[in-house]
């Protein structure tokens, strides 16, 4: 045995000792495949596929998806990196580990073959699949690992940057196994979010010129290569011949075409037509007049495209106007709930909408995460009794809704309690205007599409009756993202998507610190000691039942900050598909489909 041979075989005998510290090598699980946020993974050690994949699917020919919009980069990584072109992660850029769509949260080897963490969570190691490579060749190894971990740490998202900041200290004491402390993060979802690490190769990424836009083709691990690029129109991935993975337990059955053409559109009616003249695969419909009146068209008639309604599992997330609470006019609550209480979901619904959606309650609606008509359990009560106030009485009882409208547009009853608020909050009437110390109260909606802007016309015209200025103003794209970035908007449309284990992204949407943190998610701007507590009691929740309190307490807290307009949210997913593309007939739990290209389907036929 050589020196070089004898210290790597010393050192990864005393690692699991090194790491468990003061609790002893025992404090060490034993080596798993999988890992869960909360109790053990649903799968076997030995198990073969994943529960929604067909290990039998069809492999070659083409998919061809459309999306809306451009993109200028091939970087995924960095914010000031451009627009980044879609598909590029999991295809081309692997993880460590992948996520069960079956389970709420848990995650199986791609590039790390197994995990260990001890009881606590403050230690997690990783060992790599000695078969990995990446598509020039070379291994991928632990320090390619630990070279994208600290990276990113420095150089990535924000999210990464403040997750793995939390990282006391990283070991890799030889070439497939690398290690983190965690002590003192108190984090017990901080392993599964280190498992979800992309891995990019050390000795071909330019970490002078990493936050740069480039249109240069990434070296991945994954089952695709970059093929072709048209800046802005079109990106082609191709199946990668040697790739290592394809008969992993996590990638059998999926990742099934040899090619996928991501082709870009300005608008979305071109989108619409293309996928109607053939030129795109499959599309999943947004517009509730197109759904309930576009979809008559030849192809569909003579069977060559299939229309299908999907159950929407799992939690429903949040959309609406959000108020800029950086904003001076905004950081009174009670005008937030007043401007709100003048959006009227029943007109527009039966109006805009086709009445197709449900109006939004919670920021977990239609699953038991939801506050929304529940009392609070004792568990939460203790968890929101340090901060009195932060809850209001009916959100803590479970009687609070969005308000009801009476359907004819011009509902007195939300106008007059709208009024009451903001006599509260000091402003009154004069000359039909909203004023508080001689000053109006007005305001921008910023708007990135002409959906958006219709609906924020129709609030404006709203909040006019009370006497209120809202000027709606669409921007592109650019100077949308730019704006947004930089929380340069009064109010604007928000998205927080949800799932059935929220965790260490509501401290990028919702905690303090990332309120002037740009680029963050945390739209809002809100800075609450108690929203910062019970994001810590969800991430530090050991069993489902504390977890569902915490969470629980969390809705009653954000939606008692009245940070939001709440929209609406349809309770199944609509799509329409060429007949020549198929998918296995189970569904995932949490999610109906899986991916942006479609990774579970396979082509029936040229």
């Amino acid at each position: 045995m050589t020196i070089r041979a004898f210290r790597a075989a010393v050192l990864a005998t005393l690692f699991p000792l090194f790491f468990a510290g003061a609790q002893g090598a025992m404090a060490f699980a034993a080596e798993s495949h999988g890992l869960a946020m909360h109790s053990e993974p649903a799968l076997p050690p030995d198990f073969d596929h994943l529960p929604y994949a067909d290990p039998q699917a069809k492999q070659g020919g083409r998919l061809r998806i459309g999306l809306q919009g451009a993109f200028d980069s091939l970087n995924p990584f960095n914010l000031k990196a451009g627009s980044t072109a879609q598909g590029l992660e999991g295809n081309v850029i692997q993880r460590l580990m992948a996520r069960s769509l079956d389970e709420p949260f848990t995650v199986y080897g791609v590039l790390a073959r197994s995990i260990e963490v001890d009881d606590s969570r403050e230690h997690v190691t990783f060992h790599l699949d000695p078969r990995a490579r990446f598509s020039d060749g070379a291994p991928l190894t632990s320090a390619d690992v630990r070279f994208s971990f600290e990276l990113l740490k420095a150089k990535g998202r924000p999210q990464q940057r403040s997750a793995y900041g939390l990282v006391k200290r990283v070991e890799t004491p030889d070439a497939q196994t690398i290690g983190f402390d965690l002590t003192g993060a108190d984090d017990r979802e901080l392993p599964l979010i280190l498992g979800f690490l992309p891995v990019l190769p050390k000795h071909a990424t330019d970490v002078e010129h990493f936050t740069d836009a480039t249109l240069k083709p990434p070296i991945g691990s994954g089952p695709y290569m970059v093929e072709d690029v048209e800046p802005g129109a079109r990106l082609v991935l191709k199946r990668d011949p040697n790739y290592w993975g394809k008969d992993i337990p996590m990638q059998r059955g999926l990742y099934n075409f040899d090619q996928i053409d991501v082709n870009y559109f300005r608008d979305a009616n071109s989108l619409f037509e293309a996928f109607k003249a053939g030129v795109v695969d499959y599309r999943e419909e947004s517009s509730t007049t197109r759904w309930a009146s576009g979809y008559d068209f030849p192809a569909v008639r003579d069977g060559r495209v299939a229309v299908e309604t999907l159950p929407s599992p799992g939690p429903k997330g949040m959309e609406g106007f959000v108020f800029n609470t950086r904003r001076a006019m905004f950081q009174d609550a009670r005008l937030r709930e007043a401007l709100g209480l003048m959006f009227d979901f029943e007109w527009i619904n039966a109006n805009l909408y086709s009445g197709l959606y449900t109006r939004t309650k919670s920021f977990f609606d239609e699953s038991e995460l939801a506050s929304t008509g529940r009392p609070a359990s004792e568990a939460e009560r203790a968890l929101l009794a340090p901060f009195p106030g932060a809850v209001r009485e009916d959100i803590l009882e479970g009687r609070w809704r969005p308000p009801v409208h009476d359907g004819t547009g011009r509902d007195r009853e939300p106008a007059r309690r709208a009024l009451e608020l903001l006599g509260e909050a000091g402003y009154t009437l004069v000359d039909n205007r909203l004023a508080k110390n001689g000053n109006p109260l007005s305001f921008e909606i910023m708007v990135a599409n002409r959906d958006q802007e219709r609906l924020a016309l129709f609030f404006a015209a709203s909040l006019q009756r009370i006497g209120v200025a809202a000027s709606v103003r669409l921007v592109d794209e650019v100077q949308y993202q730019r704006r947004r970035q930089k929380f340069d908007f009064d109010m604007m449309f928000g998205t927080w998507t949800a799932s059935a284990s929220p965790g260490n992204e509501q401290r990028m949407r919702w905690g303090s610190a990332s309120a002037a943190q740009e680029g963050s998610y945390n739209l809002a701007g809100a800075s609450s000691a108690a929203i910062d507590a019970l994001i810590r009691a969800l991430l530090s929740a050991r069993g489902r039942e504390d977890f569902v309190a915490a969470v629980r307490a969390y809705d009653r807290a954000l939606l008692s900050g009245f940070y939001i307009v709440p929209l609406y949210h349809s309770s199944t997913q609509w799509i329409a598909h060429s007949t020549k593309i198929a998918r296995p007939s189970k569904l995932p739990r949490y999610s109906p489909l899986f991916g942006a290209t479609l990774e579970t389907w396979w082509r029936t036929e040229p």
